[in-house]
C-alpha cells in the first residue's frame, strides 16, 4: 500500500498545501519548524485516526481557524482508496473511508498499516508503563481489531468499577454484587488480552533482539520482558485479595491496565545504564521489529515514517537502513530532515525512485 497524494487545510501551520509522493521514497526537507514533521503526522493522522504527537485535536487546527481537513488518496494493490479525516470545533471528528464515514475511529485501525521512527519514541524508554502498553497494544490491534476491542472495553469497564468504588466511599455503603458483576466482566476480556499479548511477546522477541544485533553492529545482551500481575494469579484472585486495598484507594488496582514492558541490557534497565548510542539501536530495532511483525501477519507492506532519525543516527545505523531498503524489505517510505544534501546523500546510495520535496 503507498500514498499517492495528501491535501491538507487548516492543518497545523498549513493553510492549504498538496502533495504528490513517489512509490518509494520521499525526503521531505527544509529547516526546523517548516511542518515537515507536520507532514508526516497527517500521514500518521489517516492511518489512526489520530495525531502521533498531539492527542490533543483542537491543538492540530491552525491557529485562526476552527477545522482541519486531511485528504489522502492511497493505493492498495491497484485499487484507490480516499481517506479523508476531518474536525471541526464543537463537533466529533470525522473519519471517511472512500466516501463513507466510520461509527467509531477504531473500526479503521489496521486498513492502513504503518509504522512511524521518531525522536519522539524515546518515551518508549523514558516515560511510564502506560507508554509502552500503547506500543504493545499498537502493534497488535493493526493485524487484530477484536484484540483491539477487548482492550477499549475493558478500560471503559475499570473506569466504571472505579467510578462504583469512589461512589461506595462517598455514600459510605458497598455492594459486593454489584462489584462482582464488574469483575466478572474484567476476568474474562483481561484474560483473552493477557494471553494474546503473551502469544505476541513469544513472536515479537526473537524479531526485535535480531534486529537489535544487526544494527548495533555489537553483541550487548538486550532483553524486552512482558509483566503483567496475571502471570501471579488469575484475576479473580488479585480481586478479591486487593478489595481492602481498592475500596481504600478508591480505584482499581490489579489488573492488565499495569502491565509493562521491562527494557534491560545487560541484564540492567536500559532508562538508567544504557548509553545514548544504545538507547537508539534500542528503540529503532523495536520499531523495525513492529514493521517485519506486521508484514509478516498481514498483506501488504506497512508505510514507513522516519522522522528527522539521521539527524540522530550515526553512520553505521544510517548504512544498516540503507542495507535493508536495498535488499527491498520495505515499502513506501518517507524521509524528514532539516539537511537536504545529507539526505540526497543517502538515498542516492539505495537503488530506489524517490522524490524530493522542500519546505
Amino acid at each position: 500500500m503507498h500514498l499517492n497524494r495528501l491535501s491538507l487545510l487548516n492543518y497545523k501551520n498549513f493553510e492549504s498545501r498538496d502533495f504528490s509522493f513517489d512509490n518509494k521514497i520521499n525526503c521531505l526537507v527544509g529547516p526546523n519548524g517548516i511542518g515537515k514533521t507536520n507532514v508526516l503526522d497527517a500521514i500518521y493522522h489517516l492511518a489512526f485516526g489520530k495525531s502521533y504527537f498531539n492527542p490533543v485535536t483542537t491543538q492540530n487546527i491552525r491557529h485562526g481557524e476552527d477545522f482541519f481537513v486531511i485528504d489522502g488518496v492511497f493505493d492498495r494493490e491497484g485499487e484507490t482508496e480516499h481517506i479523508v479525516c476531518s474536525f471541526k470545533k464543537g463537533a466529533r471528528k470525522v473519519l471517511k473511508r472512500n466516501d463513507k464515514a466510520y461509527d467509531r475511529l477504531s473500526e479503521h485501525i489496521g486498513n492502513v498499516p504503518l509504522v512511524i521512527v521518531s525522536p519522539a519514541d524515546r518515551d518508549l524508554i523514558l516515560e511510564g508503563s502506560e507508554t509502552r502498553r500503547k506500543f504493545m497494544d499498537g502493534v497488535i490491534s493493526q493485524s487484530d481489531r477484536a484484540y483491539l476491542q477487548d482492550v477499549l472495553d475493558y478500560h471503559k469497564i475499570v473506569s466504571q468499577r472505579n467510578a462504583l468504588l469512589k461512589y461506595f466511599a462517598a455514600n459510605h455503603r458497598f455492594d459486593p454484587d454489584t462489584l462482582g458483576v464488574y469483575n466478572l466482566q474484567l476476568a474474562g476480556l483481561g484474560t483473552r488480552i493477557h494471553q494474546k499479548r503473551q502469544a505476541f511477546m513469544s513472536e515479537f522477541q526473537p524479531i526485535f533482539g535480531e534486529q537489535y544485533r544487526a544494527i548495533s553492529g555489537g553483541d550487548e545482551a538486550v532483553s524486552l520482558t512482558y509483566e503483567s500481575q496475571l502471570g501471579e494469579a488469575p484475576l479473580e484472585e488479585l480481586f478479591a485479595s486487593s478489595l481492602e486495598k481498592d475500596r481504600l484507594l478508591q480505584y482499581t488496582t490489579q489488573g492488565i491496565h499495569k502491565d509493562d514492558l521491562r527494557m534491560d541490557i545487560a541484564g540492567h534497565p536500559i532508562k538508567k545504564f544504557g548509553s545514548q548510542g544504545q538507547q537508539k539501536s534500542f528503540l529503532i530495532s523495536l520499531k523495525f521489529a513492529q514493521f517485519q511483525f506486521m508484514k509478516a501477519r498481514r498483506p501488504g507492506t506497512p508505510i514507513l515514517l522516519l522522522d528527522d532519525i539521521f539527524d540522530k543516527l550515526d553512520e553505521h545505523r544510517v548504512a544498516h537502513i540503507i542495507s535493508l531498503v536495498n535488499q527491498d524489505l520495505f515499502g513506501q517510505i518517507f524521509i524528514s530532515d532539516t539537511h537536504a544534501d545529507r539526505t540526497e546523500a543517502v538515498v542516492k546510495k539505495i537503488h530506489q525512485s524517490y522524490a524530493f520535496i522542500e519546505l
